[in-house]
């Protein structure tokens, strides 16, 4: 027992009590920082990206695709791209994603998300998502898993996950969607009680991610139904899950509880 309380008082307290004013490890990769004036069109970041994220003339990085490797940053010679440690990039606008040059940057959350009245009217206190890993590497569900864990606690702003799809807001899809995974997704969509609504999480999801010239996946879901909301990562960082949806909510929910 002795030994339990000395572990307890040398661990602290393992609960993040304001989700709001975390600020993440330096190394982690976060929002970028897109300069087209630093760029020489070397094609070096082009040649290197694994998931066709990078576009030259002018230069631009697409966060739907991005896997955040950082592989772009380590090989510009001239700091063209460089990641800060901003884990909030959720938005409810696909194009939104695409980063152009530093004004892009700086006003990137200014924009990101487009506050819905119904959606908050409908599910701001309370929201409940069934998950769906389409062919995913489980990356994105470990940390999907984690942001309910004793640190990150999602669960203490009305937000879970259900088992059953009957049960459900909304829907939260992971991985590319493979062939196999295609009838299912449809079959748990429509096992959902209207009004719901779509969240895309990880690059997999939102692009297909470094599969994105597979023959094996069937992405027709995405091609029929109204995405509402955009979860960049690979994998996605609990913090920019769990902030993605608060801000997705109605920001004023999202404070020390």
């Amino acid at each position: 027992m002795i030994n339990a309380l000395k572990l307890r008082i040398k661990h602290n307290d393992e609960v993040i009590k304001n989700l709001n004013k975390v600020n993440l490890h330096k190394s982690f990769r976060g929002l970028p920082l897109v300069n087209p004036d630093l760029c020489n069109n070397c094609q070096k970041c082009v040649d290197i990206c694994p998931a066709n994220a990078i576009t030259l003339s002018p230069l631009s990085l697409d966060l739907g695709k991005c896997v955040l490797c950082g592989e772009c940053s380590t090989h510009c010679i001239n700091k063209a791209i460089q990641f800060t440690i901003e884990h909030r990039l959720s938005s409810t606008q696909r194009e939104h994603l695409i980063i152009k040059n530093l004004q892009d940057s700086t006003n990137y959350l200014q924009d990101a998300i487009k506050i819905r009245k119904e959606i908050i009217n409908l599910f701001g206190k309370s929201l409940k998502l069934r998950e769906v890993s389409a062919g995913g590497c489980n990356g994105c569900e470990l940390e999907l898993n984690a942001s309910s864990n004793i640190n990150f606690d999602i669960g203490r702003y009305g937000v879970e996950f259900v088992a059953s799809p009957r049960h459900a807001d909304g829907i939260v899809i992971t991985g590319p969607i493979t062939n196999n995974m295609a009838d299912a997704l449809d079959d748990t969509w429509e096992a959902i009680p209207e009004p719901k609504i779509i969240i895309l999480v990880g690059a997999c999801a939102i692009s297909s991610g470094i599969f994105y010239q597979s023959e094996k996946l069937n992405r027709r879901f995405l091609d029929t139904h109204k995405i509402d909301l955009f979860i960049p990562g690979c994998p996605v960082h609990p913090m920019t899950f769990i902030s993605g949806i608060m801000d997705f909510l109605g920001s004023k929910r999202f404070k020390s509880i």
